[in-house]
């Protein structure tokens, strides 16, 4: 078995990359290695893969897939490339649409065209957009996104349901909740805030703190993730969340606990396609994927600055 990770080498991807590597799989990585962030974090992600491992240095939009897929035999997908980041797909929206749709679509080409077994697609908890009801759940409507990266989101989804009532490819399209954790994207309020309260450096919290978050430490996004990969369901749309969801001034400070240092807080105005809260109905996940998330933000906090002060990471 040969699985193409798309992103492979980012925050989730890396992840992902190493747990299917200590199952023995055949894992072929491509990454465009972007300047969202510094790439150097992605090329650390991935220089301890070596055995059964391909990195691809490559880009979704405008690589040859189906080639790339024939000759490496690939015969499942987990695709997580994508543009990430709710503010500046405001700002960017046609390079949104074009990674993250156009993007989407020739992998499921691809897919198609090689008879592949199995496609896992990263979707997002904003595609719930602003709605009041809580739990967020896979019924719900989505019908208005309020950010241009949560309208990606949902094309995906659409574009997964259709490639698989034409073509009977078994796709799982996976909303995850503000992940966090270990190699966590600096852009991201956890890895964010933790690098700037480090540094004495004041941070940015737009709004009163007092917004939620359904705060998902990655080892249970993971363990989610390689269930689907190894169930093949038919067509799913499944949350993976943590179920709990914590104020962000909660988060702030557990970091501040675990650094033994004081946020400055520069309080802002609330942004544009920012969401009040997010909380996610995990029964479905547990139903079909045996999803159990079993990490507190206070104990994931905890882990992931253990990590930052052990490693030193670059950003």
């Amino acid at each position: 078995m040969t699985t193409l990770v798309t992103g492979g080498a980012g925050f989730i991807g890396s992840h992902v990359c190493e747990a299917l590597l200590k199952q023995g799989e055949q894992v072929v990585c491509i990454d465009n290695f972007n300047n969202y962030y510094s790439p150097k974090r992605k090329q650390q992600n991935v220089s301890q893969f070596k055995k059964n491992f391909t990195l691809i240095k490559g880009d979704i939009i405008d690589y040859d897939l189906e080639n790339l897929f024939s000759k490496n035999k690939i015969t499942k997908v987990i695709h997580l490339a994508a543009r990430a980041g709710v503010r500046p797909s405001i700002s960017q929206p046609l390079l949104y649409a074009n990674v993250n749709i156009n993007g989407t679509i020739r992998l499921l080409e691809a897919a198609r065209k090689t008879n592949c077994k199995n496609f896992i697609s990263a979707s997002s908890s904003s595609v719930y957009g602003n709605q009041k009801k809580v739990p967020f759940s896979e019924t719900d409507n989505v019908d208005s996104p309020i950010s241009q990266y949560a309208a990606t989101k949902k094309a995906g989804e659409l574009l997964s349901s259709t490639y698989n009532h034409l073509y009977k490819i078994p796709i799982t399209c996976l909303r995850f909740f503000t992940v966090y954790g270990p190699k966590g994207r600096p852009d991201m309020a956890p890895m964010k805030f933790t690098m700037s309260i480090d540094r004495g450096e004041k941070i940015p919290v737009y709004g009163d703190g007092n917004q939620k978050r359904d705060f998902t430490y990655v080892e249970n996004i993971v363990a989610g993730i390689i269930s689907a990969h190894k169930k093949c369901l038919d067509f799913e749309i499944i949350n993976l969340g943590n179920n709990h969801p914590e104020k962000l001034k909660d988060l702030i400070k557990y970091i501040e606990l675990n650094l033994n240092k004081k946020a400055k807080i520069l309080y802002q105005e609330k942004q544009p396609g920012d969401v009040d809260r997010t909380f996610a109905d995990v029964k479905k996940a547990k139903k079909l994927l045996g999803y159990k998330p079993t990490t507190s933000l206070k104990q994931g906090v905890k882990k992931m600055i253990s990590w930052y002060k052990r490693e030193n990471p670059i950003y």
